[in-house]
């Protein structure tokens, strides 16, 4: 990542983030390890109707997961998630972008789990751009309605682990 991208980032702005929030019918240990597991972070991540296919996948502090996402058209999207922050099981900070060093798109995620009670968690996402256009780009791409469509998804695939 280049230094302009790493100074962009470090300063966070109200302008330039996307947030989204869901309750999630799961214990926080639950919805935690969906995001950490990757055993399960593949089978549930994206967009309703795409697809993943993992390339490589290390969820660790400096690790990284470079990834296709698959639209149901067959389009592929090239992507890379090099992870900054864990703390179990509250946090998980990533930045997350095109699979290349130098992806001037590139975008951190800040995920906080918040348990509400034994059995429900509330999951906040916050997506900082590097700047105000670019986030304002992301979100006519549909990064909101995308967003929530991959809540949705790990809602269901939590409540499948419940069993």
């Amino acid at each position: 990542m280049t230094s302009s991208t790493n100074a962009a980032l470090s300063q966070w702005a109200l302008d330039r983030e996307i947030v989204l929030s869901r309750v999630i019918d799961a214990r926080r240990d639950v919805v935690f390890s969906a995001w950490t597991d990757p055993k399960h972070l593949p089978n549930w991540f994206g967009p309703t109707g795409f697809k993943i296919e993992t390339k490589e996948i290390d969820i660790c502090v400096g690790g990284l997961w470079r990834f296709d996402m698959i639209a149901p058209d067959g389009q592929r999207f090239t992507n890379r998630m090099i992870f900054r922050r864990i703390e179990r099981p509250t946090l998980i900070e990533f930045d997350h972008g095109m699979d290349s060093d130098d992806d001037p798109g590139r975008f951190r995620t800040t995920i906080t789990f918040d348990e509400q009670s034994d059995s429900k968690t509330v999951i906040t996402l916050r997506q900082l751009h590097q700047t105000k256009a670019q986030r304002d780009a992301g979100i006519g791409f549909g990064a909101v309605e995308y967003g929530y469509q991959t809540l949705e998804k790990l809602a269901r695939h939590v409540d499948a682990l419940k069993g």
